[in-house]
């Protein structure tokens, strides 16, 4: 099976018409209906029904119409690296990073890259950690930052930012005036927390059950932006990494309290697809990921 006979395929779906495809590939309406029939006697399957005007994929075809796209996509996204890795300079980085990392952590790190490589634009958007995941193995996003990395077998996963977890909670809670507050201080204490399906809501959970506390939660939301939001009113406590609230602790509209018992951190991580091609420049911003743990 030839990618131009996928080509040819995908465009007879995309434009439902015989005739239009032949004139873009610049062959005859036979031609194309010929390496349909091809792959339809290949596969021992109907993949368009031709009966119908316009012409419609059956859900065979529909199935092959899916894998036949990604398929002509990662040949595309493969042209592109080994282009890159010729001219050693990519022109874009497409990094994914949950909301918290991306604008509280990565910034020191895009001005040093800039630093070397005015021109290359590192574009960072913030998906969910799920569909972090998914992008970087998909080959859609050259880096991805999650916190609480989890291991995958396709997935290179490097050390992050290690963030120290503080309580967070407003200067009129009573509370805020501890230096350090021991963690079983929240007993039953209202609490901000992150939604179920957070990783980082799994591994709170986990430091309140070593130390036996019970909190109450209040209000569940997914990202640290509206939790804080939620705590600068007081309507209850939470335990945010300290990096996040920098700017309300200078602003006055949070307290930030280390905790007495340890050193609580949530670590983080940085995923790359298992034996992904990196241009020179791409390389440089992922070792300076990289550098605090070296």
């Amino acid at each position: 099976m030839h990618l131009e006979t996928l080509k040819v395929f995908c465009d007879l779906a995309d434009s439902h018409s015989f005739s239009k495809t032949a004139e873009k590939h610049l062959v005859s309406q036979s031609a194309v209906s010929q390496q349909l029939a091809q792959l339809e006697l290949m596969h021992k399957c109907q993949l368009i029904t031709r009966r119908k005007r316009p012409t419609e994929l059956t859900p065979a075809g529909q199935v092959f119409y899916r894998a036949a796209r990604y398929i002509l996509d990662r040949y595309d996204q493969l042209k592109n690296e080994l282009h890159n890795l010729a001219s050693g300079v990519d022109l874009r980085i497409n990094v994914a990073a949950i909301f918290s990392i991306g604008m509280h952590s990565l910034r020191e790190y895009t001005k040093k890259f800039m630093l070397r490589y005015p021109n290359v634009n590192v574009h960072i958007e913030y998906p969910s950690a799920e569909q972090i995941y998914e992008l970087v193995l998909n080959g859609d996003v050259d880096i991805g930052i999650v916190a609480i990395p989890r291991k995958d077998k396709r997935l290179d996963v490097y050390e992050f930012e290690e963030e120290l977890l503080v309580l967070a909670c407003s200067p009129k809670h009573p509370l805020a005036t501890e230096k350090k507050v021991d963690i079983q201080k929240l007993q039953y204490e209202p609490f901000i927390a992150f939604d179920k399906d957070v990783p980082t809501r799994s591994w709170i959970d986990g430091i309140l059950t070593r130390y036996n506390t019970v909190v109450r939660p209040v209000m569940e939301f997914d990202n640290v932006e509206t939790i804080k939001r939620a705590v600068e009113i007081n309507a209850g406590v939470s335990i945010l990494p300290e990096a996040t609230i920098v700017q309300e602790v200078a602003g006055e509209t949070l307290k930030a309290i280390p905790f007495s018992n340890e050193r609580f951190i949530r670590p983080t991580g940085i995923l790359v697809r298992k034996g992904r091609a990196f241009s020179p420049t791409t390389r440089f911003l992922l070792n300076l990921l990289k550098e605090r743990h070296r």
